[in-house]
């Protein structure tokens, strides 16, 4: 293995990522993104955004057979991710490409993304870092390219921070997505969320709802049990 890149856990050592030493690397958001997919076995899912896999790598973990597109813009990334499907023996098509200029996808089930969402503040001087957080083009944009292939009733699940929930429910509805479920994040318990889970249903026309949210810290900085669950023991949320 190259010393620019580590070898890390994710799931209690239930899946290996390997990744870059510096630059940009997977945090909890990926894996939080991951446990609220509603897919099932052997269903289609897609990955916008993908970076070296944690996200599709946990879901796949969850619920082997699935069906993984995923795409990631930086070629490094993409051939991480590649390599890390093969390390983890997840059959999953990885695309080097931007999301919004690909050529036609087959219909998917379920579709995932923790897409860039800074749209201002100091960009991160690491290219890495900057490409991954760093918003190039309006939040609707990359949710209705998300969006365009997921089947009728099909779902769209995005992790972001809690300051962008009205933009995304209205890309979402734009991109013709409803039944609107948010999930918050709380850091700690009787803390505002900071990062919150949106999912909506291709042509979804039910009440939206808010799923009662997780609570990832105690006051003394440990893991709660439930986080714990998802974060180490891969339940679903």
């Amino acid at each position: 293995m190259s010393d620019d890149l580590t070898e890390d856990a994710l799931l209690g050592g239930r899946v290996r990522l390997l990744q870059p030493r510096h630059g940009f690397r997977a945090a909890i958001d990926p894996v939080l993104l991951a446990a609220f997919v509603p897919a099932r076995a052997g269903e289609s899912v897609l990955e916008f955004g993908a970076g070296t896999g944690a996200a599709f790598l946990c879901l796949a973990a969850r619920l082997p057979g699935i069906a993984v597109t995923a795409v990631e813009r930086d070629p490094e990334l993409a051939a991480l991710a590649e390599r890390n499907a093969g390390l983890n023996g997840v059959d999953a098509r990885i695309l080097a490409g931007d999301c919004r200029a690909l050529p036609a996808l087959p219909p998917m089930h379920h579709a995932l993304s923790n897409p860039p969402y800074w749209s201002a503040g100091t960009a991160s001087p690491d290219a890495g870092r900057r490409q991954a957080a760093h918003e190039d083009a309006p939040l609707s944009a990359w949710i209705a390219a998300l969006a365009r292939p997921v089947r009728h009733k099909g779902t769209v699940s995005l992790v972001l921070p809690a300051a962008r929930l009205a933009e995304a429910v209205a890309g979402l509805r734009e991109a013709g997505c409803g039944s609107v479920r948010l999930l918050p994040l709380w850091p700690r318990a009787g803390v505002p969320a900071k990062r919150i889970l949106l999912r909506a249903r291709k042509g979804g026309r039910g009440a939206d709802e808010v799923l009662p949210g997780l609570v990832l810290h105690e006051a003394d900085g440990a893991a709660t049990p439930a986080s714990h669950a998802v974060l180490r023991d891969g339940h679903a949320l």
